[in-house]
């Protein structure tokens, strides 16, 4: 045994060669050291480096790939490998890492790396760069402008699933988009970021260790960016990828298994990014991965993320309740956890509405993936999300709070679900009907989104009489009609899509056409702005269907004034009362002289403008001379 430690060399025989005067005496201390030196000894790695130099290890790279010449022989091969190791092992020291003569090799290593492809050298090259890049401030810039994105993209998705060189190639992923702005990134190399998402998104899926929570962080920090749209874009024109089945499966694996609740949040942002880019019905499809034969039953990842999400908007609801209601409100921290949480119910929020928009479309579909009995569990748990939904509301109403992103979109939520069961949760939404209608964003001067979102509520509500009397009791009918001015009069500022339009038109018709059943008499002063908007929206326009709707709402104000009356008012003008006599008078001559498909499907709005005609015509003796005329 002496002997035996006799023979084994020493650091300083080590050093001794390393400080000689010729090549062949520094190649053999080198190769002495990555014999017998212990890579975590950066005590002794500093040493070897000092006797070494810099100016040598540099010359011996470049020989190693034909750049240069070290005496002593002729194996390029031999000098790359050793060249590489030597200096991924002298990168463990940081000071040596984050050293300028180490960053000025990152060009060089990556024109290696195509050439080294299925080399053990290749991991050394892979080792190399993540160490000098995350201890180098500037790095991350040289890997990137090196051309260091394509390199990585090219050999990503041949690097062995959940090997070394894969962690590493993730970790400096993770270090570029970090250090450098992701806009920055997609602006350039937008294809070669979906190629590396497309293989992150196959380890999230295959593995089952901490790699597999890398791939999901990695993945989270991609897509909350704000500068992921060119990155969805260049993800859809994937054809023949399976990323959206990987993200599935993987997606399912994180929200089934007992993690942290944080993990559980990072998944439930992919699922609304994919979404976002596939559409909801990605969350039922069957999956076809060869490298998962125990392939998940196609409804489960829909039903874990609705469940998740439930947990999710139940938690964060609850905590938010507190920190503003209860919660002390003198520090920093308070606001800054209520931001963050009001960000991530966002996320709930949104995939709960993915889910009400995938359920509403089931029982259109033949064959649907999901049986009836699950049905009914989904639709009981979205009945209790909001609930959930509606409590938090009270409990804002009853503080006095109006004015919230969170508050405006738990109505958004809400009237998403109302939009597809008008009659759900009913005795809660009709108490806290006048209270939505006034919920405000942080933005918003005054309350719109909030009304618009509760439109296909109270337009499918108000077609009975119980429903009129709810929105006429709880005000509704003045915010319809204050939206509808926004949308279509001279002084809105808002640009609403012709849904949202249609849907307050067909509301406010709804509540005029029940009028003498209510006994409900429309305010003078929101009839006259109504009048006012319609006549603008009207008068110049083309379409037919904009006309006729215009005319059918006015046909029915027109049963509570007259001619003189508005003549007299002093916010309404004989230019505004000539706008509506135009429209008037052309649905009318439309109903005697068109007989198109248009005319025909727009019947019954055209027989409100006649029969309207018929009762105040005698009060609007110009719009009846011009009726006339035509």
């Amino acid at each position: 045994m002496e002997q035996q430690q006799q023979q084994t060399p020493s650091l300083d025989d080590c050093l001794k060669l390393l400080k000689g005067e010729r090549d062949e005496q520094r190649l053999a201390g080198l190769l002495l050291v990555t014999k017998f030196c212990n890579g975590d000894d950066l005590g002794s790695l500093r040493k070897v480096y000092n006797a070494v130099g810099a100016h040598f290890l540099d010359r011996l790279l470049r020989t190693g790939m034909g750049k240069g010449s070290v005496s002593g022989g002729d194996n390029r091969d031999m000098y790359l490998q050793l060249s590489v190791t030597v200096l991924a092992a002298f990168c463990r020291v940081p000071d040596i890492a984050a050293s300028k003569e180490m960053v000025l090799k990152i060009p060089l290593i990556l024109e290696i790396m195509p050439e080294v492809s299925g080399s053990p050298v290749l991991e050394e090259c892979y080792e190399f760069l993540y160490l000098v890049i995350t201890s180098y401030e500037d790095g991350a810039t040289v890997f990137y402008e090196s051309g260091g994105m394509k390199v990585l993209a090219s050999q990503m998705s041949s690097l062995p699933d959940g090997s070394h060189m894969m962690e590493l190639a993730m970790k400096i992923v993770q270090s570029i988009l970090s250090r450098l702005s992701q806009d920055v990134v997609t602006d350039t190399y937008v294809s070669e970021l979906s190629m590396m998402v497309a293989t992150v998104a196959r380890q999230f899926a295959l593995l089952h260790n901490s790699l597999k929570f890398e791939a999901l962080h990695l993945l989270s920090e991609i897509f909350s960016s704000k500068y992921s749209k060119p990155l969805c874009d260049a993800l859809c024109a994937m054809v023949g990828n399976n990323w959206p089945d990987h993200m599935r499966a993987g997606i399912a694996a994180i929200l089934q298994n007992r993690v942290e609740p944080a993990e559980k949040l990072h998944a439930l942002i992919l699922a609304e990014f994919v979404m976002s880019i596939m559409g909801e019905d990605w969350l039922l499809g069957q999956p076809n991965l060869p490298d998962l034969p125990n392939s998940i039953p196609a409804d489960r990842c829909f039903l874990l993320v609705l469940e998740s999400a439930r947990v999710e908007v139940a938690v964060l609801l609850n905590d938010l309740a507190y920190l503003k209601y209860e919660a002390s409100k003198d520090t920093s921290t308070t606001a800054e956890t209520i931001i963050l949480k009001q960000r991530n119910v966002a996320i709930s929020f949104s995939l709960v509405e993915r889910i009400i928009k995938l359920t509403s479309t089931m029982d259109e579909v033949e064959g649907s993936i999901i049986g009836e009995r699950t049905l009914i569990k989904v639709i009981n748990g979205l009945n209790e999300t909001i609930n959930v939904v509606l409590e938090y509301l009270q409990d804002a109403k009853e503080h006095g709070q109006k004015k919230g992103n969170d508050l405006l979109a738990s109505v958004r939520v809400v009237g998403s679900y109302l939009a597809e069961t008008p009659n759900a949760c009913k005795e809660k939404v009709r108490e806290l009907l006048d209270y939505m209608l006034t919920i405000e964003g942080e933005d918003e001067p005054s309350p719109f989104h909030s009304i618009s979102f509760l439109l296909p509520m109270m337009c499918q509500i108000t077609m009975d009489i119980e429903g009129c009397k709810a929105l006429i009791s709880s005000g509704g009918y003045k915010a319809v009609a204050e939206c509808l001015i926004k949308f279509i009069g001279p002084s809105g500022n808002v640009v609403g899509d012709d849904s949202c339009t249609y849907l307050a038109c067909d509301t406010i018709l709804n509540l005029l056409l029940k009028k003498e059943q209510m006994r409900f008499r429309m305010d003078e002063s929101t009839f006259i702005d109504l009048l006012k908007a319609l006549g603008y929206w009207a008068g110049n326009a083309n379409d037919l269907s904009v006309i006729i709707m215009a005319s059918s709402i006015c046909a029915l104000i027109f049963d509570y004034t007259s001619e003189e009356t508005l003549l007299n008012h002093p916010n309404f003008d004989n230019s505004s009362l000539h706008n509506l006599y135009k429209i008037i008078a052309r649905s009318l001559a439309s109903r005697k002289q068109d007989m198109s498909d248009m005319v025909r499907e727009e019947t019954d709005l055209l027989e409100i403008v006649t029969s309207g005609f018929s009762r105040w015509a005698h009060r609007f003796p110009r719009l009846r001379e011009a009726a006339e005329s035509t």
